[in-house]
């Protein structure tokens, strides 16, 4: 004689965006990592740990949101394709460039800055959504563009 499995509760869901605050930028459209970093060291400059923000661009690549992806320790930050994607994803972003700042004030990226983007640029193929730029915040008003470094 079978075994009855029991019945099995889902849940029903549905995914909404807050909008926490706004913030007013002088530059519509992101034309360069200069000005990319710019609007990511608003949020980054002169933090004591490491924080990943996504910033999500629309087809003309002006940013529509900006979401903090990690919040990590003082010399590290987990970064998940998942975590990254999933702003985006509700954002309807067409392109997205990550930041995150390095608390020492090196903004030289490390083998797992240009690891963790080789990684997301794979997954926003899949998805349809463009790495545009890891853009890595120092001290300064400095800052490393791993695209302008060729290292993505």
């Amino acid at each position: 004689m079978a075994k009855e499995v029991p019945a099995k509760r889902i849940n029903l869901i549905s995914l909404k965006i807050v909008k926490e605050g706004s913030l007013l930028y002088d530059i519509r459209r992101l034309s360069t990592p200069m000005e990319a970093a710019g609007l990511g060291k608003l949020f980054l400059e002169d933090l004591d740990r490491e924080q990943v923000l996504v910033c999500c661009l629309d087809n003309k690549n002006q940013p529509v949101s900006i979401s903090i992806v990690s919040t990590g320790t003082l010399n590290s930050s987990l970064i998940h394709p998942r975590e990254v994607f999933k702003t985006a994803i509700l954002s309807n972003a067409a392109s997205i460039i990550l930041f995150h700042n390095h608390p020492s004030g090196d903004p030289d990226p490390s083998q797992e800055d240009i690891n963790i983007s080789k990684r997301l640029i794979e997954a926003g193929n899949i998805i349809g959504i463009e790495l545009l730029d890891h853009i890595v915040i120092g001290a300064d008003d400095s800052y490393c563009s791993l695209k302008d470094r060729n290292l993505i």
